[in-house]
């Protein structure tokens, strides 16, 4: 339960969060206590590409994160594969991890194969319990990419079941669903992707662009590979991080926009050139404004 403090607390973020016009879109505010927050992608760089800028944020302001990859990335390369390819590609994320400082973990599921099945849901019911977590965040379940698509279904399944202590019940349930919400994505069919909160990241794109430079094997060779583009990686590791800045698009979509016009004001809205915006699921918690303000607590007085 809250204390009388703690309630004046959440009421003044509440309050920012609509007062925010014209206001500064990079400071941030601490809650009373560390939020406990985990992302699940499907392979081990797209927590970073969805959510590496909150990430950062929520790091910076001294809340628990933790990044997790359902699957190993074991096909994601034009020339490697295996155990070779997974090893390379777990340490990546661990490295990405370190760079802003979030806790990275791939599980060992083979790329290109993952379903939706009972023994994987329950890993991540317990992932999920362990962390204690207050917010969930995970890909919808309409996308190109299976393993995309099986990982939001996982998270599906798994939302209400963390409270229910017969299933899994060597971790403790908990006792308060968390709130899910999905990561963006364009996908049009059979629903578009309808934000809740929005949350601007030009003040920790660097950042962001450190975190995806670890993964070398996706960011300087599987994806040129695939775009035709190899040719033009540069093969000095600065001069590569430069490039990838230079080629990496952070884009603020027409629905995130017309949010952040809601949430800051349009004078401050026009200025946000990046920006991560989350939907909130309907298996996890409702949160109202004042929760979604103290889950992401990254908008000025």
């Amino acid at each position: 339960m809250f204390r009388r403090a703690e309630w004046m607390v959440i009421g003044v973020l509440a309050c920012a969060l609509v007062a925010g016009a014209g206001r500064s879109v990079v400071a941030q505010e601490k809650t009373t206590a560390p939020l406990n927050i985990i992302a699940f992608g499907a392979h081990p760089d797209d927590c970073d590409i969805r959510a590496g800028g909150v990430g950062a944020k929520w790091a910076v302001a001294g809340h628990r994160v933790r990044f997790v990859s359902v699957t190993n990335g074991d096909a994601g390369h034009q020339s490697e594969g295996g155990g070779a390819l997974a090893a390379r590609r777990r340490a990546e994320a661990r490295e990405a991890g370190r760079r802003i400082g979030v806790d990275y973990i791939t599980l060992d599921h083979h790329d290109g194969q993952l379903m939706p099945e009972l023994h994987i849901r329950e890993q991540i019911i317990r992932l999920i319990r362990e962390w204690k977590a207050d917010l969930v965040l995970g890909p919808r379940t309409n996308d190109y990419h299976p393993d995309h698509r099986y990982t939001g279904v996982l998270l599906q399944d798994a939302a209400f079941m963390v409270t229910v202590p017969n299933i899994a019940p060597d971790t403790p349930a908990l006792r308060r669903n968390p709130v899910f919400m999905y990561f963006e994505d364009g996908f049009q069919k059979p629903s578009p992707f309808e934000p809740d909160i929005a949350v601007p990241i030009d003040d920790v794109v660097e950042k962001k662009i450190d975190m995806i430079d670890a993964h070398v094997s996706q960011m300087y060779e599987w994806l040129p590979w695939l775009a035709g583009r190899l040719d033009q990686v540069p093969k000095d590791p600065a001069a590569r991080r430069r490039w990838l800045g230079e080629n990496r698009e952070f884009r603020v979509s027409p629905s995130a926009r017309a949010l952040l016009v809601k949430q800051l004001g349009a004078e401050a809205a026009a200025k946000v050139r990046a920006a991560e915006a989350f939907e909130v699921t309907e298996y996890g918690r409702r949160p109202d404004e004042a929760e979604l303000k103290r889950l992401f607590p990254f908008f000025g007085k």
